[in-house]
This record gives structure tokens, sequence and C-alpha cells, in this order.
């Protein structure tokens, strides 16, 4: 039987460098945490749909509504994602006026920050996000997703 994680084709599991054990392909990591993450996101984002927000744009506008201003680099790093995908994910909001791009204390320096549009956004878009986060703890256990949380910003943490 061949299995398939993250488009690495394996017949039988290669046995761990360290520990000598077989790694068993059908575990990925990766890939488990990749399908849990679309799973909840296509969740909240059905929750935030009448906003006009996708996940992604809620969490930007959210982290910005908490820090204030932020470099696209620091925004980048907050939000876990690369400078591209950042500079890139927030494009439509500027373009629709929810956040805007100003000159920082650098030439090289770009500062995005929420507009009063954006506040008004993120504010409606919370009710559609409070309804899905109430959903997902009422099916995974409240309990169970406080460790959920700290067991993946333990991931997140994680010098890989």
């Amino acid at each position: 039987m061949h299995l398939y994680c993250m488009g690495h084709m394996q017949k039988t599991p290669e046995p761990d460098r360290d520990t000598g054990a077989a790694l068993d392909p059908a575990a990925c990591n990766c890939l488990a945490l990749r399908q849990a993450a679309r799973h909840v996101t296509q969740h909240y984002e059905r929750h935030m749909a009448a906003s006009g927000l996708s996940a992604s744009q809620y969490s930007i506008l959210s982290k910005l509504a908490r820090l204030g201003p932020q470099s696209i680099n620091a925004l980048a790093a907050a939000m876990v994602m690369d400078r591209t995908t950042t500079g890139r994910a927030i494009r439509p909001l500027a373009r629709d006026k929810l956040v805007a791009i100003d000159a920082g204390g650098d030439a090289r320096v770009r500062l995005v920050r929420l507009t009063p549009a954006g506040e008004k956004r993120l504010k409606a878009a919370a009710v559609g996000w409070r309804a899905a986060q109430r959903d997902f703890e009422r099916a995974y256990g409240g309990k169970d997703a406080a460790a959920l949380r700290a067991a993946l910003a333990r991931v997140v943490g994680l010098a890989l």
C-alpha cells in the first residue's frame, strides 16, 4: 500500500535516525495540523461570512486592534506568517479601507494600522467569531479547547 504525506510517497515506514523506531508516514504531523486548521477555519468562516471577512482577515484586524499600529515585519512575526504573505494579505484590507499603510520613522518601514471602518467591520465580525468560538468549545469541550490552544502555542514556540 502506498501512503502519501505532504507530497512524499513512501511504501514502508522509514526508521527514525535517533531512536530506530519506524516513522509512520500516515501519522504526518504537518498533514494532521493542516487538515485540522482547514476544518476549523471553514467553521469560523461560515459564522463570519455575513461580515465579508475571512478568518485570516479577522485575525489580522484583531491583532492590530490589540497591538496598535505595526510594521509589516512585526505584524508578520505576530501572525507567524512570512512578510510577503502578510503584505499580500493586507492589500485587500487596505483596498477596502479597513487598514491604512503609513510611512514609519524610516523610509523603508511601513506601518499598518486599523482604520475606523476596520474597527467597525471587526466589531461586526466579532459576533460571528463569538458564535464560532462558542460552537467549537461546546463540541470540543471548554477545558480541552484551552489545552489545545496551550499545546498549539507550544508548537508555535518550537525551534524547528
